[in-house]
């Protein structure tokens, strides 16, 4: 089985997160990346998959040289071999078209992404991948089972869960749950700086959408305690204040 997985480089969740040029471009100065996470459970699924010579992990990144670093530790986890198309991810059509072209070119099996990366939250390229291949996607998946060409997809829904079933070739967004994340060890460190990286150039896909500006979230408001026996007062800064009633 022909496995490809896509591994989005995103900002650690403690780094400070700043913009440049009158708030229209992210500053990353001073930002250390990480494999996103969701992507980190889908890499470990599609080892744990492929174990025992039952497949091949190929791991793909849309980015500059400078997600190298991010690309080495998807091997050093376990991918046999990378791919990186030479371009910044601009949005998510422009990501999901550069995945399908490689993806189409390749003949993969399973496809597997994660829900969504932790910087954009738009969980829209495992999406329009399956629709420009045309092949079935799942998202949000929380387990996933393999046997011979049959897919088994479980997956949470409000009130509770939903089992889907499918054919390979599918394309998959995992969530907590599919697969624990592994950690490199020496040997998957060392034999990663040997491991292939290709360089690809992006394909032209026009452009539908630019950002305008940034915005950081509002600072949180000050906390007011209220005691339990003050109940009108309580009702008074809900509805007055918080509007909330």
């Amino acid at each position: 089985m022909k496995i490809l997985v896509c591994i989005s480089n995103v900002p650690d969740t403690t780094s400070k997160i700043t913009f440049t040029n009158d708030n229209t471009a992210f500053n990353t100065a001073g930002v250390q990346f990480i494999i996103n996470p969701y992507d980190e459970i889908a890499l470990s699924k599609a080892v744990e998959l492929a174990e025992g010579g039952k497949g091949t992990v190929t791991v793909i990144n849309v980015g500059y040289a400078s997600t190298d670093a991010t690309i080495r530790k998807a091997l050093a986890i376990g991918a046999d071999n990378a791919v990186r198309i030479n371009a910044a991810p601009r949005d998510a059509w422009f990501v999901a078209n550069q995945i399908a072209k490689y993806a189409k070119d390749n003949a993969f099996d399973l496809i597997l992404t994660g829900r969504e990366s932790i910087d954009y939250n738009g969980a829209q390229v495992g999406a329009i991948v399956g629709e420009l291949l045309h092949i079935p996607s799942v998202s949000i998946a929380k387990k996933v089972d393999i046997a011979g060409d049959a897919v088994t997809v479980e997956r949470e829904i409000e009130g509770g869960k939903e089992v889907l079933t499918a054919k390979l070739p599918i394309v998959i967004g995992t969530a907590e749950g599919v697969a624990e994340p592994k950690i490199p060890n020496m040997r998957g460190i060392m034999s990663a700086r040997t491991k292939p990286l290709d360089v690809l150039e992006p394909s032209t896909i026009d452009v539908l959408e630019h950002i305008v500006s940034y915005e950081t979230p509002a600072p949180r408001g000050t906390v007011k305690l209220v005691d339990a026996a003050e109940v009108e007062k309580l009702v008074s800064l809900l509805h007055d204040e918080a509007k909330v009633i």
